[in-house]
């Protein structure tokens, strides 16, 4: 089978699935273009309002294919980064569901998404140094703002690995799944498919913004107008007559 990125929309939420069992789905130039035209198509899918990200098990994702890293420049490696950084960007709410190891270039797509779902035999592993590399991809960034300083400190320069419940603890996971980690994924990104794709975008954006923010006051500013926007929507008048009514007939 050739490996790829399998995509499926089905009730609101695209599911995106690294399939390249065995390279214990390692990201070549080409999945990780195949990546990023996926998290794309899912944007430009109206009826989408999730995203999940997961690997054919064992393994979520065993890093960079190491042919493709042993002989990149800096555009390949930007290539390489490009499928876990389009996660990063994506407009819509993602899911991480984490089912094995997520390595090197693998931690960086976990990292990427808004959530990670671990599942019990979830693994969490730098590695970069290991290989005598320097980690790349933002990885240092995300794991400091995920974990803080002392635990992406002890996962870069002195490899610790985190497995499903450590991740929790240490939140890069928020929690771990013993069944089936895809329809738990699928059941936490339920609200987000209910809810208006308008207002979810917005507040994904104003999520953004505001994390970098000092001030409350700041952050009161950034949400005022999309707050507006959603307030003069239909769907919003729709919803709340329907709250409205579902509140008389129980009075």
């Amino acid at each position: 089978m050739t490996d790829s990125i399998v995509s499926e929309h089905t009730g609101g939420v695209a599911l995106l699935t690294v399939d390249a069992p065995g390279s214990r789905n390692a990201l070549t130039l080409d999945l990780s273009a195949q990546l990023a035209a996926a998290v794309e198509a899912a944007e430009q899918d109206e009826d989408v309002h999730a995203v999940v990200i997961t690997g054919t098990p064992p393994a979520f994702c065993a890093g960079a294919d190491l042919t493709a890293l042993g002989s990149a420049d800096e555009t390949g490696l930007r290539a390489i980064y490009e499928g876990f950084l389009a996660v990063a960007r994506c407009t819509l709410p993602t899911i991480a569901a984490v089912g094995g190891a997520a390595v090197g270039a693998g931690l960086n797509l976990a990292l990427a998404a808004d959530v990670r779902l671990a599942g019990p035999r979830a693994k969490f592993v730098a590695r970069f140094l290991e290989l005598g590399l320097h980690p790349g991809g933002g990885m240092t960034w995300m794991t400091q703002r995920l974990a803080g300083p002392q635990q992406a400190a002890a996962m870069t320069l002195f490899g610790q690995p985190l497995d499903a419940d450590a991740a929790v603890r240490a939140g890069l996971a928020l929690r771990v799944v013993e069944g089936d980690l895809v329809a738990a994924a699928k059941e936490l990104a339920a609200p987000a498919v209910a809810a208006p794709r308008a207002a979810l975008l917005a507040t994904k954006r104003s999520l953004r913004t505001t994390a970098s923010l000092a001030a409350h006051a700041d952050a009161v500013d950034v949400e005022i107008q999309p707050q507006l926007a959603s307030l003069a929507s239909p769907e919003f008048a729709d919803r709340l007559e329907a709250m409205r009514a579902r509140i008389r007939s129980h009075s």
